[in-house]
Parts: structure tokens; sequence; C-alpha cells
């Protein structure tokens, strides 16, 4: 039982993030980091036809290999999940239903659902499933903490977030029916309809423009300007909500940072001669091991 523990124990630790020294844990970060960049860039060739004509057994052979490897990490996860959530009541569903949990299993199921249909016609929607291996290298966000603190920021700012989203929306129709109003009786065919109004509009609030489609009377230019204008600050909306949160999470971090070295060095700063010494041998096996030479004297008279 010891044992199984203490092997559950060690796959968690290399599963997780690596710590320093570890080299086991390392080694696996950068194996599935470049297992994901090689499984993107698959994607990409595959995109032309002479390359995947050429090598479609080994772009199989590969996403085969892939798909393996992620699949039993996924389940090794799962397996130390509480590990993970020591104090959850159902660590397990915890992770199961987690975000990069969600992600490893979106990556992975575009290889596994063709295997649960019977019906060809509906196999060719799977097709669309084939997306989802692009998710694979949101799994890099365990590996990276400068996208861990992306997702944090977009966590924190939400609500703001989904505000401006709401925001953006009621402009977009707006501009959309005034369009429509000002536009369809000199061009019925350009402007027929708001929907058709409302992808013009999310072209021009978006500053990306619809050549084949521009007002012609001096009311529809003049409120066009106005939005092309409004656009440019309704951009500017989530880009500073972003912004302000990445200014939050780093000084947090910093903060943090601080404050956990002034803990350690109070912490050697009251601890005894006996844990010292302890603490030494410690660092000093450790020195030994990646081929340092220590020496300890002691310096008292």
């Amino acid at each position: 039982m010891a044992n199984y523990t203490s092997i559950k124990k060690r796959i968690f630790e290399i599963i997780s993030k690596a710590e320093d020294g570890d080299r086991f844990s390392a080694i696996f970060d950068w194996s599935i980091m470049a297992l994901i960049a090689l499984s993107i860039i698959s994607i990409i060739l595959e995109s032309f036809a002479s390359i995947y004509a050429r090598w479609h057994s080994i772009f199989q052979v590969f996403e085969v290999v892939t798909v393996v490897v992620f699949t039993a990490e996924y389940l090794l996860r799962i397996w130390t999940a509480d590990l993970l959530y020591p104090e959850a009541k159902h660590p397990r569903l915890k992770y199961i239903f987690s975000f990069m949990a969600l992600i490893d299993l979106l990556a992975i199921l575009p290889f596994y659902l063709p295997f649960f249909s019977a019906d060809l016609r509906f196999l060719r929607m799977m097709r669309l499933f084939r997306l989802f291996r692009l998710l694979r290298v949101l799994k890099l966000g365990r590996y990276f903490d400068a996208l861990q603190i992306i997702v944090k920021v977009i966590k924190a700012s939400g609500p703001q977030l989904i505000m401006s989203v709401v925001i953006c929306f009621f402009v977009m129709l707006f501009s959309a029916i005034i369009m429509y109003t000002v536009e369809n009786p000199v061009q019925p065919e350009q402007f027929p309809n708001v929907i058709t109004s409302l992808w013009w509009a999310i072209c021009t609030l978006t500053t990306v423009g619809y050549g084949d489609v521009y007002p012609i009377t001096h009311v529809g230019r003049f409120f066009a300007s106005i939005i092309s204008l409004v656009g440019i600050g309704i951009i500017a909306i989530p880009t500073g909500i972003i912004a302000a949160g990445f200014n939050q999470a780093i000084s947090k971090n910093k903060d943090m940072d601080d404050e956990n070295q002034g803990a350690k060095e109070m912490l050697l700063d009251n601890m005894k001669e006996e844990e010292l010494l302890a603490m030494e041998a410690k660092v000093s096996k450790r020195l030994r091991e990646y081929g340092y030479t220590v020496t300890i004297s002691n310096e008292q008279k």
C-alpha cells in the first residue's frame, strides 16, 4: 500500500509543473510541449493537399501516437486528482469538469468520436470536431506562467468583459437599424434587411471595413463616419479592462513574491543552530550530486 501511494505521488509530481531540480518532471513537461508544437505543425501541413497525399500514412501514425500520449496523460491526471484537490469531496469529478481537463478531453475527442458513430452521414460532421485538435495548444497553459496569468485575468474581469460585449452588441444592432432605415430605400440589394445590415455594422465597428457595401446617401455617410469612430472606442473597452487586469495581476504576483521572500528570511532568522546545520547538510548533499565540492567548517573559536 505504501509503495502504491509513493508511486502515485511520484507520478503526480512528474505530470505536474516541474519543480527546481526535478529532472524527470522537466523532461515530461518539455516532451509534452514539443508534442503539442509538432501536433499543431502537422495540422498545418495536412492542409496542403500535395504534402498530405504523399505523407498520409505518417500523419496518421503521428496522430495515433499523440492521441495515445495525451490520453495517457489525461487518465493519469484523473487518477492523481485526489492529490491535486486533497480537500475536495469528489476530486476526480472536480478535475474532470475543470477548464484544463475539458481542454485535454476536447483535444483527444475528435480521434475517438468516429468509433462511436455508425451513421456514415453523421460521420461527415465529425470532420468539424477535428478543429478541436487546435485546442492542444491551450494545454501549454499548464507550463507557462504567462498563459496562466491570462486565464486568471480573463476570469477576474469576466463581468466587465461580458458587459462590454453586451454594449458592443447593442451598438452594432442600433447601427444596423439606422443604416437599414437610411440606405434601404436607395440600395435595397445592399441593405435588404437588418440582419444583412448587421454584418456591415460588425465590419465597420471592428474597423475592418466592408468594401463591397457602403453608404451612398449623405445621411448614411454621416452615420457611417460616426459608427466608425465609435468602433475605435468600442474595441478599446475590453482592451482597457484586460490591460488593467494584467497590471493588477502582475503587481499582486510581485507582492506575493516579496512576501514569500520575507517569510523565508524570517524563517531562517528564527531557526536554531541544529536546524540550520540539518538544512546545510541537505543543500550540500544536493550540490554534491551535481558535482560540486562543499566544505563545511566551524569558524567559532
